[in-house]
C-alpha cells in the first residue's frame, strides 16, 4: 500500500506523489501540465517534459465570462498532444489552486482521465529534483471533444438561489476575513470589484487551506478530512452541496477534495462565486 493510498481516500488513485511523477516522465501516456496563478513561473522552471496550461489565456472564453467551448477544448487538447487515451497530470502553485480548477475545467468536458500531483509545485521543487525550462513539443493529436456539460458539477447563480430556497448545503471556503464581510478580497490581493462583502446565507466557513499540510501542500488524510467538513462544519455525505470562493478557484480545490477524496456524491462548483454574488442586486447577504 502506497502512503497516499494509506490516508483512507474514496479515490486515492486520483492522487500521485512527486515520486511517481518522477518515474513517469517518459510514459507517453502521460501528459504533466503545469497550471499556476503566476504566469511568469512556467518559464523559469518546470517538471521536464510538462505543458503549460494558463487559466485564463487557455480556459477561458476571451469575451464573455464563461469557460471556452468544445472546439476551444479540442483545440488546447491537440495543440498538447493529448488524446482520449492519455492520462493528464496536474499540479501547479498555491498548493494545487490552478492545478484542481483546471482538472475540474477538463471535467467538464468528460475528460476523467485524470490525476493531481499531491504537493504541487513546491513539493517538487523543494525536494530538489529536475526542473527544464524548455518548452516541450508533441505531435498534434485528433482528439474529439464532447459538448461542454455543465449540469452535474457546475452552479449558476440562478442555481444557488433555488438552493437557498432548499436549504442546501453551502461552503464557503475563502478566508474568514472575506467571510466575515471586512474584507472584500483575499488577504495581500487586491478588490476585484465586488461591491458587498459578506457571505451567502447559512454557508459554512472552510478555509480551502484547512484541507492542506501547510508543511508541504499535501493533503490531509481522509479522517481529518471529515472531520473538518462533517464534524467541524456538518456537512454529509449525501447532502447536496454547493462550493464557492471568488472565481471558483479555490473552491475547486475544495470540490476536489469533497467529491474525490471523501466520496461526496453531488458537489457543484460555483465559480460565478463572489465576484457575481457580492454585485448582484436583491441577493440575501450575511454578515
Amino acid at each position: 500500500m502506497s502512503e497516499i493510498e494509506s490516508r483512507g481516500y474514496v479515490r486515492p488513485e486520483l492522487l500521485v506523489s512527486t515520486e511517481w511523477v518522477a518515474s513517469h516522465l517518459n510514459d507517453p501516456g502521460i501528459r504533466l501540465v503545469e497550471s499556476n496563478e503566476d504566469p511568469l513561473l512556467y518559464s523559469t522552471g518546470h517538471i521536464p517534459g510538462a505543458v503549460e496550461v494558463d487559466w485564463t489565456r487557455d480556459l477561458n472564453d476571451p469575451v464573455r465570462r464563461d469557460y471556452l467551448g468544445r472546439e476551444e477544448f479540442e483545440a488546447l487538447m491537440r495543440r498538447i498532444g493529448v488524446t482520449q487515451d492519455t492520462t493528464v497530470v496536474f499540479y501547479g502553485d498555491r498548493n494545487n489552486w490552478w492545478a484542481t480548477y483546471a482538472f475540474w475545467v477538463f471535467q467538464l468536458f468528460g475528460h476523467d482521465k485524470a490525476k493531481i500531483m499531491d504537493g504541487g509545485r513546491i513539493k517538487w521543487v523543494n525536494e530538489g529534483r529536475a526542473q527544464s525550462t524548455e518548452a516541450p513539443h508533441y505531435p498534434a493529436s485528433d482528439y474529439q471533444a464532447a459538448e461542454r456539460n455543465d449540469a452535474k458539477i457546475r452552479a449558476f447563480r440562478d442555481n444557488v438561489l433555488e438552493h437557498l430556497k432548499a436549504k442546501g448545503a453551502l461552503v464557503d471556503v475563502r478566508s474568514p476575513d472575506e467571510y466575515s464581510g471586512k474584507k472584500l478580497h483575499m488577504p495581500e490581493y487586491p478588490n476585484e470589484g465586488a461591491l458587498r462583502g459578506g457571505h451567502i446565507p447559512g454557508a459554512a466557513s472552510v478555509p480551502w487551506a484547512k484541507a492542506v499540510n501547510p508543511e508541504d501542500g499535501t493533503f490531509k488524510t481522509a479522517a481529518e478530512l471529515r472531520n473538518l467538513y462533517e464534524n467541524e462544519a456538518k456537512i454529509k455525505p449525501d447532502d447536496d452541496v454547493i462550493v464557492y470562493c471568488r472565481i471558483g478557484e479555490r473552491s475547486s480545490h475544495t470540490w476536489f477534495v469533497l467529491t474525490h477524496l471523501l466520496g461526496y456524491g453531488k458537489v457543484r462548483n460555483y465559480d460565478g462565486s463572489w465576484t457575481e454574488w457580492g454585485n448582484l442586486v436583491g441577493v440575501p447577504i450575511e454578515r
